[in-house]
């Protein structure tokens, strides 16, 4: 009898969350529409699959091994979607499994599973970058701590070793939570840890799998460090602390009472006694974020471990007399949450909509940009406008050029470059002397023609500079979706090179670099 009675539990469990799965990738068509496409960002990462190395300038080189998974499947924008979409499953089924190691029951569960379902993890996992994979490492990483602590089997040391080094080979962002949780262990009793021989065992293994990278990092002369620089310089500037802490609130808004109540059961509640080090963890991570003026999405990967505390914690606490009442309004808060957020967090309205009721997404802080200004679309909406345009605009210049194989086309940046080798049906291949595309200049070939991507207010003035040293220029056209972020980028055409084009070029990479 027992035995079919833990049957249909567990049958019942899956079901749940198999329905869990499908309402993820349901919404996940909804929250994009067509007219909408590839971001910036998710170019480069594409491209980096036809350059696979142990790094790039700005990530390790986990995100390439995806993309090249994505481009063997046939490089469809719905596999560049799923991806991201998979990983945020995943962290959800982690969180599931989680609850339920910390003695959490089926509502408890779908507690936390509700809770990281309607959540920022929702926008993260539409976009090709390395955040999903690495909130799913943070995860996934604190629950092997957590089993640690709870079975002292060294085996999920070792497996924790593992996921470190996949998420240290994701981005190094991970190296904030190692910050966190080692100072955090070292501040309590269960310092004692760094005395057992499988800990350091563990770390020898992550530090093994991740040598390759480190040792790319030397050979290259850290150009995270470079990376980071020009970050802190043009982008981590305008981070305002006041504004860091009110994101971190709406990450998971629906789940700040689960949150709350884990943080506080992490220091109340005797079963929880011996992951006291969580409770030093949150705001030691936190602050790490604070001082080093990160972006605030950087700390996303803190919330679930926590919504899982909480929901454990809350599944049990609301089992007796009148606090049986909560219990349907924490399972129906994180739904009363999203909706409002739905309507304006999500790129599934049109920019003419958006625009229309730009006051509505100024209100939500959704209209500042990096540069600390307000605009008329989100950043990341904006980034996803005009590449299809840009890359329509390229092909038909290149076709005009009589001998293409002495023709390169250089782009002002990355987005750009990578846009047109993602979109282009002519087979071109564009590069740019901004971020990894400096490095993959096929110098070896002999140039001759020259069509440029010039953004900003200056392309009038480039042109009018460069055209006297070809024996043909003509400005092509220019991208016209004036919701674009790129609106009004233009395509120049030089013909016929009056110096010698390559020697240039190189100048140009060398000076960049």
């Amino acid at each position: 009898m027992k035995r079919r009675l833990s049957v249909a539990a567990e049958t019942q469990d899956w079901a749940w969350l198999a329905g869990l799965v499908i309402l993820k990738y349901w919404l996940h068509t909804w929250l994009v529409i067509p007219v909408y496409e590839l971001h910036r960002d998710e170019f480069l990462y594409l491209d980096q699959a036809n350059h696979l190395a142990w790094g790039y300038t700005s990530v390790p080189p986990f995100t390439s091994w995806i993309a090249l998974l994505i481009q063997w499947l046939g490089h469809s924008e719905w596999w560049v979607r799923f991806f991201p979409m998979l990983f945020g499953t995943a962290t959800m089924i982690v969180v599931w499994y989680l609850v339920k190691a910390l003695g959490g029951n089926l509502y408890a569960r779908l507690l936390a599973a509700m809770g990281v379902l309607l959540s920022v993890l929702l926008r993260l996992n539409t976009l090709f970058q390395p955040n999903s994979f690495d909130v799913l490492s943070w995860t996934a990483l604190y629950g092997t701590v957590i089993l640690y602590l709870r079975t002292s089997r060294p085996r999920w040391l070792y497996l924790g070793a593992v996921v470190l080094a996949l998420g240290f080979l994701n981005k190094y962002n991970i190296l904030f939570l190692l910050v966190g949780l080692l100072t955090a262990l070292a501040l309590t009793p269960q310092r004692r840890l760094f005395g057992r021989s499988h800990v350091w065992s563990a770390a020898g293994l992550a530090l093994l799998l991740v040598l390759s990278n480190i040792i790319w990092q030397v050979t290259h002369d850290f150009p995270v460090v470079t990376h980071m620089r020009e970050l802190s310089q043009r982008q981590l500037v305008h981070v305002r602390i006041p504004n860091f802490l009110y994101a971190q609130l709406l990450f998971f808004i629906g789940s700040v009472p689960v949150i709350l109540a884990g943080w506080y059961a992490l220091w109340t509640y005797p079963p929880f006694r011996s992951y006291r080090v969580f409770f030093w963890t949150f705001p030691l991570t936190l602050l790490v974020f604070v001082g080093l003026k990160a972006k605030d999405y950087y700390a996303i990967g803190l919330y679930p471990v926590f919504v899982a505390f909480g929901a454990a914690y809350l599944g049990n606490r609301l089992r007796r007399g009148w606090w049986r009442a909560f219990k349907p309004v924490l399972l129906i808060f994180p739904v009363l949450c999203f909706l409002p957020i739905a309507q304006t967090g999500f790129p599934n309205r049109s920019p003419e909509y958006i625009y229309a009721n730009r006051e509505t997404y100024r209100a939500w802080g959704m209209l500042r940009w990096e540069d600390g200004k307000d605009h008329d679309l989100p950043q990341d909406f904006a980034d996803m406008l005009g590449w299809k345009e840009l890359a329509r605009l390229v092909d038909s210049a290149y076709a005009g050029i009589p001998d293409q194989a002495k023709t390169i086309v250089v782009c002002d940046n990355y987005g750009q470059a990578g846009a047109i080798n993602y979109y282009s049906r002519k087979g071109v291949k564009a590069v740019s002397f901004n971020a990894d595309y400096r490095h993959w200049i096929p110098f070896d070939r002999t140039y001759t023609h020259l069509i440029r991507v010039v953004s900003g207010p200056d392309a009038a003035n480039w042109f009018t500079k460069t055209a006297p040293y070809f024996s043909d220029g003509r400005r092509s056209g220019a991208i016209t979706n004036r919701y674009a972020r790129e609106y009004g980028t233009e395509v120049q055409v030089f013909i016929g090179a009056q110096f010698d084009l390559n020697r240039r070029l190189e100048a140009e990479a060398r000076q960049e670099k």
